[in-house]
């Protein structure tokens, strides 16, 4: 009897060790992956390192979450797969929060929210398009901005417009623009913004702030046309992707980006590199 009563305490106290939660993983080193290519939101440095206003953000969050944090470049379109991989912990390369993608990975709240837009050579038949200089605000069914679509379908019927691979604005000009004008896929904005710059493409689409940089690099030759495009056509805004398996880490990105919003470093580096306060 005695014998039997030890055995079923076991049992018990191993069915109780069974259905008891998952412990949290206790987070002391995080890596956080970068293009290391998209400036001025993050670059290579000449000495190798990462810089630019995402690895600024990334030291306060760190600090903030007490973890030790390792930057590392990658490939811009193998993120996500990468991510859910295991080769790192976040995605942080201005990463559109979009439902999409939230099927498959988790999101931090936004800690930026950005304008896209179009870019042209200065002296070329496609600048000044209609509406340039403003900006539209459209939601994912573009609502608030036909008209302005309809605009720039009928200004840059015959173009070739330029697109980075695998992001929200290749889906955008290939919804609205695929059957009137020739679309080019790059591996990185960098070599499709050389193309631009050459005449070998007549437009780029891309994030506004970023191609705010590549026209310093331009010297003044390109500039926007058309309407700057913003809303939620392309999500609430920029987040950390995070794989669904980490809701610790997610809690501890959001409460860091809280804290960076709260306390302005949000603003106070997006108008070091940006010119603009992207705060969302």
């Amino acid at each position: 009897m005695k014998v039997y009563k030890m055995l079923l305490a076991g049992a018990i106290a191993l069915a109780a060790g069974a259905w008891s939660p998952a412990q949290a993983k206790e987070w002391k080193t995080v890596t956080i992956t970068l293009e290391g290519a998209y400036a001025p939101w993050n670059m290579t440095n000449p000495d190798g390192t990462l810089g630019g206003f995402e690895p600024e953000l990334a030291k306060y969050l760190c600090d903030h979450m007490k973890v030790e944090c390792k930057l590392v470049a990658s490939d811009w379109d193998g993120m996500i797969a990468a991510l859910n991989a295991g080769k790192y912990d976040v995605i942080m390369d201005a990463l559109s929060i979009t439902e999409e993608r939230k099927k498959v990975i988790d999101f931090s709240i936004p800690y930026a929210h950005t304008h896209a837009a179009f870019a042209a050579s200065k002296d070329g038949s496609y600048a000044n398009a209609p509406g340039t200089g403003t900006v539209v605000k459209m939601e994912p069914d573009l609502s608030g901005g036909k008209d302005a679509v309809e605009a720039m379908r009928t200004a840059f019927k015959g173009a070739t417009i330029g697109i980075q691979a695998a992001t929200v604005y290749a889906k955008f000009i290939y919804d609205n623009f695929g059957d009137i004008a020739t679309i080019r896929e790059y591996k990185t904005g960098a070599e499709r913004d050389l193309d631009l710059e050459t005449g070998r493409i007549d437009l780029a689409f891309d994030d506004a702030v970023y191609l705010n940089t590549t026209f310093e690099k331009a010297n003044g030759a390109l500039g926007f046309t058309g309407p700057e495009i913003g809303g939620t056509i392309f999500g609430i805004g920029e987040g950390l992707g995070v794989r669904k398996s980490d809701p610790e880490l997610k809690a501890m990105l959001d409460d860091a980006i809280k804290a960076a919003l709260a306390e302005g470093v949000v603003k106070e580096l997006s108008m070091k590199w940006f010119k603009t306060d992207v705060t969302p």
